[in-house]
């Protein structure tokens, strides 16, 4: 078991060294579209890229009926193993729609063993959905 502070230190690290890993920036939060985001996860049971609707719920709506009018496209030419929820809660009962992409394998961000994988599975996912988002932004910014 890890205290809080020795679990804060690992996750900086797990952050700093996929940084110097894979440097490059993400767009993650800077796509220019209120409530619509990248984002990687790494706790101590998953790992996961995701694309997240957070804005209020008309916003979401229209974003999510656009993303899955391009969901073939997603699926068969970017990301093909992607997860569609619309209703997705948050750990902290946050309901969001979110498009993402599991790490299959057992990982954990206090298992410095684990971590390759996971920064491989990171920089190949995130680059799909971020070449997905390039294509077609202007379809779903509409």
């Amino acid at each position: 078991m890890f205290s809080k502070e020795e679990s804060r230190l690992l996750r900086q690290d797990f952050w700093i060294s996929f940084g110097k890993s894979f440097p490059r920036k993400w767009i993650l939060y800077d796509t220019k579209m209120k409530g619509f985001s990248f984002k990687f996860h790494f706790d101590t049971k998953k790992a996961l890229v995701a694309l997240d609707l957070e804005d209020d719920l008309e916003n979401r709506i229209n974003y999510w009926e656009k993303l899955q009018a391009l969901q073939s496209i997603l699926l068969n030419e970017y990301v093909e193993n992607a997860i569609y929820e619309e209703a997705y809660y948050l750990e902290n009962g946050k309901e969001i729609s979110r498009i993402y992409v599991p790490l299959e394998q057992k990982v954990s961000i206090h298992n410095k063993n684990s971590w390759r994988d996971t920064m491989e599975f990171f920089n190949e996912h995130m680059s799909r959905f971020e070449a997905f988002f390039e294509e077609y932004k202007d379809v779903i910014k509409g």
